[in-house]
């Protein structure tokens, strides 16, 4: 198994795991070069009150996206969405129902997924007047072409190194969660954010080797508000790295109870991320504390600042002030190593986990279908 710095430099996920602070601030060069552009776009497709909002993605993508709608839903005092391009395309018009003006803001790591373009489309033809927000980590791909110099559209590319050569997106879920928060105006100290993550990173190999050795077969993460979609994701790298071998599981801290927590057993890491928000924290306490009578203290962990009674402590610091969306960028971390270790213990190829092409990098085999006549 990777020890130590191994861990995080035998392989391209392991890099990109490690760069993402770098990344961060070219992400913030990107979108400070694009301002203007950016903000004349936001200003005339948010003129209209009754304009949707909507964040769209597939996969990691779609994580992002429902990451910082919450907080972007405060901040601009009116509902922003997170919807998948895959229901975008399969279902259009149950979530385009009604006569709203929409902004699309659409993340992709290549823009060359079959739902990337095709949700362009369907929302161009089923809405009255569309602005295009597109966030991608590939100048060349088809989406950023397809946006290119429409007049409305503004695309930002993210720094190349944002977009993964490994299988599974790690640089590429941060940066451009990132991206979106800062088009959108939220004041987020880059600085700051990756010196927190080059201190987390600084002790995250051994961190992820060391939950790898205790061998979990099952992973269930659990967060609220944004950071349900910080567990959901986390679960997915999981999937992905461990090509489905270690089951893993992303939900709130609350639904959980609702049937999934059937997954536990005596085998079972829980990891519980904690809100910063004290109305919402109580609730994530609530459930990590049921968890630890249930589990025990070696099979669950506790992302915060503060450490926890009796759980495992995954450190990972809050900057004052900072919304969940924008600390999620950092708590991620572990869960990226974790996988990433987990794949390497398996004896897979983290960068391949999928030799047989069962699972793509770009997703294959997709056949979007004309919009039906109403």
């Amino acid at each position: 198994m990777a020890t130590g710095n191994d861990l995080l430099s035998s392989s391209w996920t392991g890099r990109e795991i490690r760069q993402q602070p770098e990344v961060w601030r070219g992400t913030a060069r990107s979108v400070a070069g694009l301002r203007d552009e950016v903000d004349r776009l936001l200003a005339a497709a948010l003129a209209d009150p009754r304009t949707r909002v909507v964040l769209t993605g597939a996969g990691t993508s779609a994580f992002a996206g429902q990451v910082v709608a919450p907080d972007l839903s405060r901040l601009l005092g009116r509902q922003v969405e997170a919807v998948a391009t895959t229901d975008v395309v399969s279902a259009p018009r149950s979530v385009l129902a009604g006569d709203h003006p929409v902004l699309l803001v659409s993340l992709a790591r290549s823009g060359s997924s079959p739902e990337s373009v095709a949700a362009v489309d369907v929302v161009d033809a089923l809405a009255p007047a569309v602005h295009h927000l597109v966030i991608t980590c590939n100048a060349e791909g088809e989406l950023a072409r397809r946006c290119a110099g429409a007049e409305n559209a503004v695309v930002v590319t993210l720094p190349p190194e944002s977009n993964d050569r490994g299988f599974a997106m790690t640089s590429s879920f941060t940066a451009m969660a990132l991206a979106t928060l800062l088009c959108f105006g939220v004041d987020v100290d880059v600085d700051a954010l990756a010196d927190a993550a080059t201190e987390v990173l600084d002790g995250l190999a051994d961190l992820a080797t060391g939950v790898a050795a205790t061998d979990p077969r099952r992973l269930v993460y659990l967060g609220s508000g944004p950071l349900k979609g910080l567990a959901s994701e986390s679960a997915l790298k999981c999937l992905e790295l461990t090509a489905g071998g270690l089951p893993a599981l992303g939900d709130s801290s609350m639904a959980f109870r609702h049937g999934p927590k059937a997954v536990l057993d005596d085998a079972t890491l829980a990891v519980v991320y904690l809100s910063g928000d004290p109305g919402t924290r109580v609730y994530d306490q609530d459930i990590a504390a049921e968890l630890l009578a249930a589990l025990g203290p070696d099979r669950v962990a506790v992302v915060d600042d503060e450490e926890p009674a009796g759980a495992r402590w995954w450190r990972v610091p809050r900057g004052a002030g900072w919304p969940d969306a924008v600390w999620a960028l950092v708590a991620v971390l572990p869960a990226q190593a974790t996988a990433l270790a987990c794949s390497v213990a398996a004896g897979l190829t983290p960068d391949d986990p999928f030799p047989g092409g069962e699972v793509n990098r770009v997703v294959q085999g997709v056949r979007i279908h004309p919009l039906p006549r109403t």
